[in-house]
């Protein structure tokens, strides 16, 4: 069984680890990464991986896990706030976790990890919508609007993301906020 240490030195090794494999992803598959390949990336020999993880899809299935529940955490800490700080914070976090994120918007992973992180930006904005008493939608309308919405910002992301952060974080956010404003105006 893999042992799940909390101390600094499995912490970096884990993160090495994690590191790793995202960077590998953006280049190939997961079935056709190695332990072995991890490992060189990693700068850590076999038996520290697996004293760690059960394998290769081990490791993946905990990063789509970690991804889902810090991202989700971040965003029921920006329920409440304005637009361009939900905005600021989400490209903030997505340039801190780099790696991560080329590997969320990597053509070589299944895209289930985008799939779930776009519901949850979609929850985020069907709630503040919500938490509005003018809105006339119907609950399929509003389901429909709220999807489009949450997909237009994956869409702006995924292509920052995959053109190698070009633009500056701040140039990101006025682009987001602004579609988002003209978007958020159709409800």
């Amino acid at each position: 069984m893999p042992e799940r240490s909390n101390d600094r030195r499995a912490q970096k090794t884990r993160k090495a680890l994690t590191n790793a494999l995202s960077e590998l992803l953006t280049e190939k598959e997961l079935h056709k990464i190695t332990v072995q390949e991890i490992c060189d990336k990693a700068d850590v020999n076999r038996g520290t991986l697996y004293r760690h993880y059960l394998d290769v899809y081990d490791l993946y299935d905990k990063i789509e896990k970690d991804t889902i529940v810090s991202f989700g955490l971040l965003m029921l800490e920006l329920e409440e706030g304005p637009a361009d700080v939900f905005f600021k914070k989400i490209i903030g976090y997505i340039s801190e976790n780099r790696s991560i994120f080329g590997m969320v918007f990597s053509p070589n992973t299944t895209g289930q990890l985008r799939s779930k992180l776009s519901e949850i930006i979609k929850g985020v904005f069907m709630q503040k919508q919500l938490e509005k008493e003018e809105s006339s939608l119907s609950e399929a309308e509003l389901d429909y609007m709220c999807s489009y919405r949450a997909q237009g910002c994956i869409a702006v992301i995924a292509d920052w993301v995959t053109g190698g952060f070009k633009e500056p974080e701040e140039q990101m956010i006025g682009i987001i906020s602004k579609l988002d404003k003209n978007t958020e105006k159709i409800f």
